[in-house]
């Protein structure tokens, strides 16, 4: 599903088949544009994707661009912000990134917001962690989605400081999120 809440930006929605019945792709567009709201206090363009799939491929995908092989709740692929190697040995190259760590130009056809990147979210993942927290899994997923995009425009929590900016930032959006949304069909 793609879809545009605002003329300048612009959101694809990919649910892998085993959980199509379980979410609302509405809600979900809702939640990534309440993210993206947060992410960006100014109108900045964007195309940004977010897929919710299982376990083994977020292991995966964490494994072959963090270098860590374990499953994961969320991955984010930022076309802005180059993204930390945890692993042992030597990260992949950056898919925007030139060797010496320049911009590789890439040129948006007329019309085309540029594209921010994506988020990976391991939907069983999401609901373990919804079950230990005794919290709807609606809630953890958002969290997820929010926790997702925000680390697409650059915000992290290595540091304290970086930490708490990023945590208000998510609790901004999810109150805005469950303010007036809910995850029924």
């Amino acid at each position: 599903m793609t879809c545009s809440p605002r003329p300048d930006q612009q959101i694809d929605i990919s649910i892998e088949a085993p959980f199509q019945g379980e979410l609302s792709e509405p809600w979900l567009v809702g939640v990534m544009a309440e993210a993206l709201r947060v992410a960006f206090p100014y109108d900045t363009p964007c195309q940004v994707s977010l897929v919710v799939t299982d376990d083994e491929t977020l292991q995966r995908l964490n494994r072959e661009f963090r270098g860590l092989n374990d499953v994961t709740d969320v991955l984010s692929f930022s076309g802005w912000v180059p993204g930390r190697w945890e692993g042992d040995g030597e990260a992949p190259g950056g898919r925007f990134l030139k060797p010496g760590g320049e911009d590789l130009p890439f040129v948006i056809p007329p019309g085309e917001a540029p594209p921010l990147g994506e988020v990976i979210i391991s939907y069983p993942q999401a609901r373990r962690q919804a079950l230990e927290r005794g919290e709807p899994v609606g809630r953890e997923l958002a969290l997820l989605i929010v926790h997702g995009v925000l680390h697409l425009v650059g915000h992290d929590h290595v540091e304290p400081e970086e930490t708490v900016r990023m945590k208000a930032k998510e609790v901004a959006a999810l109150q805005a999120v469950f303010s007036v949304r809910t995850l029924n069909k």
